[in-house]
């Protein structure tokens, strides 16, 4: 069987492997993309009907490329999202083949470089870049037994609230997807209670200008680090309908029903922890926090950007909230599905190398493995807080490359002959 061979094999064709290879194009540095479906497959297929980009345009994109017919301030849907990657890998000539599964990646014996095994043959390459993403393995909670008799999906396979059984839904994860997927499900007509866990709750838009040019101008995009015991907390922020600020009261004044973490199951009862209150104050509190903050660089800086007060209004605490659930019968409350909106683990399984610690996490500075000749690409936190959004990534990616590139240089040194030197 013959042997392909590349300098440098990308794994991924999403938004981190397109970004690759355009950096290691720029620093001259042969390359291959593997993507085991089509260019941004995740857009696409992994992601609900409705779903839009959480950010506006003039944010959520490569440096490169603006969107085609899109407004700036515009939250782009996601199938546009997925043809601007297609777009953008015609653009740069990216070297990328569909449909090709990358199964195991080794270091080859006694020599240098990598042995892939993939559906159509095997590559040899010097490098490894790991672009598949953070959302690799959905994680459901081993909590409901099937025999329970409700149907379970993971927010990765919803698509819209037809495909749900009649009945009320419970939908676990209070994060950007599980509030927007509970919201589509209560505008649908459908019973829906929401278990809320720590999140922040930033503002869409605050003062004329959406909440990621706030985090530009505040640093907060460029934080290295997650703050002291947010590692676990997700982000609570849509651009559905337009784009507006999450806010849990009004979506149970609407007719939601909001409880804590999900804790248990037992006999066909669910269990919330008593932390409702606390979860909708410490969002409460991360979303004045940031008013604050903005409201200090305005007067700082002198800048023409008219006041909202009416944005530091909290409404009225629900029911739900001063007098929480803390068991459900779902029987008695007609609950038919659960839908997980828990995140996602990671999965390394396939590359055969000792890049990884106890936990199955990769060892890296800003995605330079510890395993010589192994990057990563796209993590969270890779190098700062914006690491993992389409901006950002390209900008990871930048960095990959010249160390890429760099140590190519080194490997390809070559001492002159003694004749060599005594011409020179």
């Amino acid at each position: 069987m013959s042997v392909e061979k590349v300098d440098t094999l990308v794994v991924g064709g999403g938004q981190a492997g397109l970004a690759m290879s355009e950096h290691l194009t720029k620093c001259g540095v042969p390359h291959l993309i593997l993507e085991q479906h089509r260019i941004a497959e995740r857009w696409r297929s992994g992601r609900w009907d409705s779903l839009v980009a959480n950010g506006p345009a003039w944010h959520d994109r490569f440096p490169g490329m603006e969107f085609a017919d899109a407004d700036p301030d515009a939250f782009v849907p996601k199938e546009k999202v997925a043809d601007y990657f297609v777009a953008y890998a015609g653009m740069i000539a990216a070297p990328i083949r569909c449909g090709v599964e990358v199964k195991e990646a080794r270091r080859n014996v006694g020599r240098s470089g990598f042995r892939i095994e993939t559906s159509e043959g095997v590559v040899e390459a010097n490098n490894v870049v790991v672009a598949t993403g953070p959302f690799q393995r959905p994680v459901i909670p081993a909590l409901l037994p099937d025999e329970a008799g409700i149907l379970q999906i993971h927010s990765n396979a919803y698509r819209n609230p037809g495909q749900l059984p009649e009945g009320a839904v419970l939908v676990v994860g209070a994060g950007s997807s599980g509030v927007q997927i509970a919201d589509e499900l209560a505008q649908a007509g459908k019973r829906v209670y929401l278990s809320v866990g720590p999140h922040d709750r930033p503002p869409r838009a605050y003062r004329g200008r959406d909440f990621c040019w706030w985090l530009g101008v505040l640093g907060k995009w460029d934080a290295e680090t997650p703050g002291p015991g947010t590692e676990h907390v997700t982000i609570a922020v849509s651009g559905a309908h337009g784009g507006r600020t999450i806010d849990f009261r009004r979506l149970a004044a609407q007719g939601m029903t909001l409880v804590g973490r999900t804790e248990s199951y037992r006999d066909g009862v669910v269990t919330f922890a008593p932390d409702l209150a606390d979860n909708i104050a410490r969002g409460d509190a991360n979303y004045l926090s940031l008013l604050d903050e903005a409201d200090a660089f305005v007067a700082s800086n002198g800048l023409d950007l008219a006041a909202e007060p009416e944005a530091r209004e909290i409404g009225p605490d629900p029911e739900c909230l001063t007098d929480p659930i803390l068991e459900l019968s779902l029987a008695d409350a007609g609950v038919s599905s659960v839908v997980w909106a828990t995140g996602y683990s990671l999965d390394y399984g396939w590359l055969k190398v000792d890049a990884f610690d106890e936990k199955g996490r990769p060892r890296h500075q800003r995605g330079v493995s510890v395993e010589p000749g192994i990057y990563f690409l796209g993590l969270p936190w890779q190098s700062r807080r914006g690491s993992s959004f389409i901006w950002g990534v390209w900008h990871d990616a930048a960095h990959v490359a010249d160390r890429i590139a760099t140590q190519r240089k080194y490997l390809a040194y070559r001492e002159p002959t003694k004749r060599e030197t005594k011409i020179a």
